[in-house]
């Protein structure tokens, strides 16, 4: 980029929030934009993710945007490498490559309250923007945990997320830490190579069976041909999940039932009583997100793993110590323990009007008017904000009511005109997170019993949408200005006029002969 450079719209990031936020703004004939990517390829948390097993536990044809299907998807249930060929695609066909910034990370965002609009320091140059769409979601900054004796450890260490594909786990002793989504897609699919493989659980997840299946030649000829079927088939998908919703959000006690499925199919693999009181959880299941696998507890029962029912207190060497005071000697450590969700790093660089950064404003906790602006940043907006995550659909719904709110955000500068910004109103944002978390309050994910990462420090639930997916579109779908302040840019000073010395005899003649009229 050019070291001034100035456009209309800065979208941070090129995952799904980021792409489908340029197409939209093309598709709203907004082509003064750039996608502001900190690596050198597009994809998100599906580029970096790419650990032995990684694929998605949304159904294929409902993990993906509506106005770009996939008739091809090859399987129910894509993997890593199928989402992100499909993101690339919907780069190449949307026409967006001249829009992206490769190895541009976002350094500092500063609001400019005189020129109304934002400096933005990258690691490659400088530039300014009217509006800035923050796509950088809360699955992109991993957070491993302060273990005491860390630095001591002598063998190879790295985060499910980061993984080191020049490091050979075959006949290694590995420790794996934590037990979430790619933890259980980790571990069956490295159990056959190492020659140990110990898993420490701090708290068990519930687990079904994953019905995936590929996707046959007919089915897939099928969807080419007739578009409509593609349609139908994700409308059925999104119409299961949303009759699951009251369930998650209005009757937990509900979910018992499908403990009862959770529990046999446990049982079916995992035949030793002590092991299967280890992995049985003690809260309602929903309180977590239901993980999906067929081969996670058969791999558990294989004689070379080890489940240590207890966290990762210290290490010594190579040797990890758990809670409970076992031990094992590793060669390696993989951390898959999760991001920082409601801590997002981008907060601490953006600056709003008053100084501030947003990490200090959500200090107490995040907050936003409907998942998408914060009051005191004027024309900034993010995508997948606070309490618009899932527990049991697709993201990309989400999504996409964001980018219906992100056009009208920009439409309705456009009707105001001149140097305009819109600043969330603080009763507005105030106004909208109490009726959130007062939805929340009867919900599994507060109810359960569990500790899950949906909550923040303060064990507030800032992560999820408390309603179905129809519920939050309905909500985004335009901006309503009564919750915003207009921002207008100071008119320049104009100078005073000086007559000139013909005008002014000009006008003395004038006066003359109106006088003479009279």
């Amino acid at each position: 980029m050019t070291e001034h450079e100035h456009v209309r719209v800065a979208v941070i990031g090129s995952g799904f929030g980021g792409l489908g936020a340029a197409v939209r703004l093309r598709r709203e004939g907004v082509t003064d934009f750039v996608v502001l990517e900190r690596a050198g390829s597009v994809g998100g948390t599906w580029r970096d993710n790419s650990y032995p097993g990684c694929a998605c536990d949304v159904p294929s044809h409902l993990y993906s945007f509506s106005f770009a299907p996939n008739p091809d998807w090859p399987r129910t249930f894509s993997g890593q490498e199928h989402i992100r060929a499909y993101l690339e695609h919907v780069t190449d066909v949307f026409r967006l490559r001249s829009h992206l910034r490769f190895n541009s990370e976002v350094k500092m965002m500063t609001w400019d309250a005189e020129k109304l609009r934002w400096g933005i320091e990258t690691s490659s140059g400088f530039l300014t923007a009217d509006v800035v769409v923050s796509a950088t979601g809360p699955l992109s900054d991993p957070k491993i945990p302060d273990i005491p004796g860390i630095d001591t450890f002598p063998g190879k260490v790295f985060h499910s997320a980061r993984w080191d594909h020049d490091y050979d786990l075959r006949g290694k002793r590995v420790a794996m830490i934590g037990t979430g989504a790619s933890a259980i897609q980790i571990v069956p699919s490295i159990q056959p190579d190492v020659d140990r493989l110990t898993l420490f659980q701090r708290t068990p997840p519930w687990v079904m069976p994953r019905v995936d299946r590929a996707i046959s030649g007919a089915e897939r000829w099928l969807h080419r041909q007739l578009p409509f079927t593609t349609q139908a088939r994700r409308g059925l998908l999104w119409g299961i999940r949303e009759l699951q919703v009251q369930a998650f959000t209005k009757r937990p006690n509900e979910l018992g039932m499908v403990e009862q499925l959770a529990k046999r199919n446990m049982a079916r693999a995992v035949k030793d009583p002590a092991l299967r009181a280890k992995l049985t959880p003690d809260y309602r299941i929903g309180c977590k997100r239901i993980l999906l696998s067929n081969a996670y507890y058969p791999a558990l029962t294989r004689p070379n793993v080890d489940v240590v029912a207890s966290g990762l207190a210290e290490i010594d060497g190579s040797t990890l110590v758990a809670a409970d005071g076992s031990t094992a000697e590793v060669d390696a450590i993989v951390f898959g323990t999760g991001f920082h969700v409601t801590d997002m790093p981008i907060a601490e660089r953006v600056v709003g009007a008053e100084g501030k950064t947003l990490a200090e404003v959500w200090r107490t906790g995040m907050k936003s008017l409907r998942g998408a602006t914060a009051a005191g940043f004027p024309n900034w907006m993010t995508i997948i904000g606070p309490n618009t995550g899932l527990g049991n659909s697709s993201m990309i719904l989400m999504i996409e009511s964001q980018l219906n709110y992100m056009a009208d955000f920009v439409r309705q500068l456009e009707v105001l005109g001149g140097r305009a910004a819109l600043d969330a109103r603080p009763g507005a944002v105030d106004a909208w997170n109490h009726k959130v978390q007062e939805r929340m309050k009867r919900t599994v994910w507060n109810t359960g019993g569990c500790n899950s990462w949906y909550l923040d420090a303060n064990g507030v639930n800032t992560t999820i949408w408390p309603g179905t997916t129809s519920e939050f579109r309905t909500a985004t779908r335009r901006v309503d200005l009564g919750e915003y302040e207009v921002l207008r840019a100071p008119e320049p000073a104009t100078e005073p006029v000086t007559e000139s010395a013909s005008s002014s005899r000009t006008k003395n003649t004038r006066k003359k002969k109106a006088e003479a009229g009279a």
